[in-house]
């Protein structure tokens, strides 16, 4: 096809299948639900039902300004907590979600930007409704207001039928996708007993749990959840626990009758900390962990700790474990407001830092073309605080994983809570990258090669940066794919959606590469990748590595077993997943050092490109979010990948002659000369095939038999200068096996 008709037609495709599902897709229109539908409603503290929230701007006022070392103000706002409503990823992700699913905008705003919430902005639920002040995301009342869903400790505002818990006695609770229940009093709640505040304030033990940070660190769908044939789940909900009825009574949907992580599989950081051992191991008991894990994150967690106390508990002498906090809100010794009040040996450090250096990088480049959603002018003490935690994200990647290398095996180590890597799966990898080098320095090979990609984008070309070789053989992703079932593809065009709804794209011509109709008509069982996560209903990969001591068991009631579960020792019940990975390396001919990477990108081109194609402009408000976050990406680096960790590979000497493996011909028979009379890159010692048929067999001692007793230097296995006994010893040996192995010969 001709350069201009591919132009064309590229553009033609677009335009065809947005137009046929504006034509189409009536049930699901683009105009954003005024009223959250019942499959998307959940458990907890609803819109209005507490009002006494404040502005984190008036938290500033006492908790910032004086030490950003240790004051909450700063090290929140470096935090991606602190710019959820206006991160440019959670808007364009919102846009493709309110058009597969109208009113899903109101599960993403509810985690993304609490206070408009529960202040009833979040309708209609495309975020128009949202206020500038929004923006802040996950502000300090949204957490200071938090209390037990269970009633165990503070009563919290939870009318029937949105109780989040399971009524049990003694209850517990929901945690997860948002399922927050506030404190309806003007106090604020923290671990401490004793404060020296200028507000009301209550104590709170739940806010050194890690139930806590699972509030929002587990996330579900709940539309999925309860009308997908599967829930979205390994494990299916149990009958009776669901609706399945779209717009059916919300007392019957499956959110208001499971635990959030039995259904709707997004992301399960809190569970996968739950399923480990670290959840529950003391700081006091750092010392029963293996060697490897007294490294990284790990012991950064337990270094703070002890800093603190000598046991590394809190200093009222409550226990504390390997928890979210411990490591994501690490102890020092400061104080905690500008009001001189004492000093805490303890003071949990407000920097809530993950790994995601570039969404800073892109917010600051939209505010500064005025097209940041919730920006209009970011402050000083924002921006300082977005440049401190982009470099605490590129620290904490540099503490997430240790590589070593023994021979041609080389081990990948979790030094986190929870699984490598976590949290929001959709564009976020890690990899391997590895450059083999000959003893020139030259390269020979690399695998997990990134760089620059020609792509057509509206029938333009355009060079962006990627993983080259994604399908490789020699290329090594961790990461987590979502996807869609056959028979849930069928339930959703009975259900209205248009069978040209576009599910995946080529991510070099933009074209579509597979439709919602075209899934439905597989093979039963069968399923397609996909980005569109509220319509995802299957989890097709997932090869991160699970953190130290994760439970087959809880894994399997939490939905987070690896895909394939096989993967990391395959335990089975009653049994725990390894926290690491054993990666065998394959080096080419003539390598002789090999440098490794082990590389993460926040946000991948493929992402990107899916947030733009799939944007149909349906929807006014939320039209342009698919081509704000492109050329933020485009114009900030395009979320340049992170080196989490570094090792070097050198060639053994496995038979000692003094000849690395990988440029011996005889790799497992010591042959210093390496002596290959007929060039074949098998040495004569370990060449026993004088038919170069690739097996030694009869034919060989045939012709051994005639070349016996001469000097037939091909014969003359051993090199003593004749043929015999000592070489029909060696065909013996090597009789019935192919020639080498070599180092040279691939």
């Amino acid at each position: 096809m001709p350069e201009e008709t591919r132009k064309v037609s590229d553009i033609g495709n677009r335009l065809l299948w947005s137009f046929a599902i504006l034509l189409l897709a009536a049930p699901f229109a683009a105009d954003a639900a005024d009223v959250v539908p019942t499959d998307i409603q959940q458990p907890g503290t609803q819109p209005r039902e507490v009002g006494n929230l404040e502005s984190s701007t008036r938290c500033d006022n006492c908790h910032g300004g004086y030490d950003t070392r240790v004051e909450p103000s700063h090290n929140w706002h470096g935090s991606m907590m602190s710019h959820a409503g206006r991160d440019p990823v959670f808007w364009a992700t919102m846009a493709i979600a309110e058009q597969d699913f109208d009113g899903s905008g109101d599960l993403c705003i509810r985690c993304h930007a609490p206070a408009g919430w529960l202040a009833g902005r979040s309708t209609p639920t495309d975020g128009s409704g949202l206020a500038a002040g929004d923006g802040g995301g996950v502000d300090c009342d949204s957490c200071h207001k938090l209390v037990n869903p269970d009633n165990s400790e503070h009563i919290g505002v939870q009318n029937p039928p949105f109780i989040a818990n399971d009524g049990g006695s003694p209850a517990t609770g929901y945690f997860g996708s948002g399922q927050y229940v506030l404190w309806p009093n003007a106090d604020k709640l923290g671990p401490y007993a004793v404060t020296d505040a200028r507000h009301q304030f209550l104590q709170s033990r739940f806010h050194r749990s890690a139930d806590f940070c699972g509030t929002c660190h587990d996330v579900s769908n709940p539309a999925v959840g309860d009308l997908a044939h599967n829930h979205g789940a390994q494990v299916p909900l149990a009958p009776g626990s669901f609706s399945g009825v779209p717009g059916g009574p919300v007392e019957t949907k499956a959110a208001f009758n499971n635990f959030p992580f039995q259904y709707g599989v997004v992301e399960r950081t809190y569970s996968e900390h739950k399923a480990s051992a670290l959840s529950r191991l003391r700081l006091a008991d750092y010392g029963t962990l293996p060697a490897e894990l007294k490294a990284g994150a790990i012991l950064d967690a337990y270094t703070a700790a002890t800093l603190a106390t000598p046991n590394g508990d809190y200093v009222d002498g409550a226990p504390r474990v390997f928890s979210c906090q411990t490591c994501h809100m690490r102890p020092l010794a400061g104080q905690g407001c500008n009001k001189n009040p004492p000093v805490r040996a303890d003071l949990p450090l407000h920097d809530l830092t993950g790994g995601n250096y570039w969404v800073p990088d892109a917010i600051r480049y939209l505010d500064g073309l005025g097209r940041l959603r919730l920006g209009g002018g970011l402050t000083a003490a924002q921006i300082a605080g977005m440049n401190a935690g982009k470099f605490r994200a590129e620290n904490n990647l540099s503490r997430a994983a240790a590589l070593s290398v023994a021979g041609y095996h080389l081990k990948v180590v979790n030094l986190t809570g929870h699984k490598l890597i976590s949290g929001y799966p959709e564009g976020r990898r890690m990899w391997l990258h590895v450059s083999w080098r000959d003893g020139g320095d030259t390269i020979l090979r690399e695998d997990g090669r990134y760089g620059d990609y020609v792509t057509q984008l509206d029938g333009q070309p355009l060079t962006v940066r990627t993983l080259l070789d994604l399908e490789g053989s020699n290329t090594k992703v961790y990461e987590a794919h979502g996807a869609m079932t056959q028979g849930w593809a069928g339930q959703l065009i009975a259900l209205g959606y248009p069978a040209l709804l576009p599910l995946s794209f080529d991510r070099a011509t933009g074209t579509v590469t597979q439709t919602l109709g075209q899934l439905a008509a597989q093979a039963p069982g069968t399923h397609h990748e996909t980005f569109h996560f509220v319509l995802n209903n299957y989890l097709a990969k997932d090869n991160r590595i699970p953190p130290y001591g994760m439970g087959y068991d809880e894994a399997r009631v939490r939905n987070i077993l690896p895909v394939p579960a096989d993967q990391y020792g395959n335990p089975g019940a009653g049994g725990s997943y390894r926290h690491f990975d054993e990666v065998t390396l394959k080096p080419p001919p003539y390598a002789v050092r090999a440098d490794i990477e082990l590389m993460y990108q926040p946000t991948s081109w493929e992402y990107i490109q899916f947030l733009y194609l799939a944007n149909t402009r349906q929807n006014a408000f939320l039209a342009d979010e698919g081509s704000n976050l492109l050329d933020a990406w485009r114009n900030t680096g395009m979320a340049e990948p992170y080196a989490m960790a570094r090792a070097t590979w050198t060639a053994p000497d496995g038979d000692g002659d003094g000849v690395v493996d990988t440029l011996d011909n005889c790799t497992l028979a010591a042959n210093a000369d390496q002596r290959d009379t007929n060039g074949d890159g098998y040495g004569n010692l370990c060449d026993a095939d004088l038919t170069d048929d690739g097996l030694v067999n009869f034919a060989d001692l045939g012709l051994l038999k005639l070349r016996f007793g001469s000097s037939d230097p091909d014969a003359d296995f051993n090199g003593d200068g004749f043929v015999n006994f000592g070489d029909l010893g060696i065909m013996k040996q090597q009789f019935g096996k192919p020639p080498g192995p070599s180092g040279i010969v691939p």
